[in-house]
């Protein structure tokens, strides 16, 4: 889903409603990933804890009082989770987002069914930190050797390096190619076709191996 412009629109709402400089939309842009409180302290780390709060907490209203339909998915993203689905691929989620947020924008999209597990950063450590992907594969009972994490920022690319597991890194997403390379991901895409197509023959699940 691209919600870039998104989140840089309700996050430069929020610190204009709060009183504080207004920082620039490349500024907003490297903190994507992180969880809600993460982000806002590496924008101001200077600024007191309970004005951080305030500030996460206007955000999180700008977010949910913007326009949820301009929200537009990436091309054959749906197409894509169908079929690596088909294909007998488990999917999971690793997000920034509050559990409240990706539930919404599941349920918006209609895609629960896609995935068989999910974990925000509300319910564990925020990106780099491993939890999220290390409790995924414990649900799963999967081996890092046979899961993938496809990202499109350096904090998704760093969280799989961290818990030992491959990486695809997404070319047109948040961050620039420059940063996804040095955690070594398998391959970078340009778009999502080329992932199904990387990981499904005759319709079925292959085995990538490291």
């Amino acid at each position: 889903m691209d919600s870039e412009g998104h989140i840089v629109e309700s996050m430069q709402s929020a610190m204009l409603e709060q009183g504080l400089p207004v920082l620039t939309a490349a500024a907003v842009r490297d903190i994507i990933g992180l969880g809600l409180p993460e982000a806002v302290k590496t924008l101001y780390p200077r600024e007191p804890e309970g004005r951080r709060a305030g500030l996460c907490e206007a955000y999180s209203r700008h977010f949910v009082a913007g326009n949820t339909a301009s929200l537009e998915l990436f091309p054959d993203a749906e197409a894509v989770l169908r079929d690596l689905k088909a294909a007998g691929y488990n999917l999971a989620v690793a997000t920034g987002k509050t559990r409240k947020g990706l539930d919404r924008l599941l349920a918006y999209n209609e895609w629960h069914s896609y995935f068989q597990g999910t974990r925000c950063a509300d319910e564990t450590q925020s990106k780099p930190h491993p939890q999220m992907l290390d409790e995924l594969l414990e649900e799963f009972n999967c081996p890092v050797e046979q899961a993938l994490m496809v990202g499109d920022t350096e904090f998704d690319l760093q969280m799989a390096s961290n818990a030992g597991i491959d990486s695809v890194g997404v070319s047109y997403g948040v961050h620039e190619v420059s940063r996804l390379v040095v955690h070594h991901p398998r391959l970078i895409i340009d778009q999502l076709m080329e992932l199904r197509d990387w990981l499904v023959v005759d319709g079925k699940a292959i085995t990538v191996k490291s």
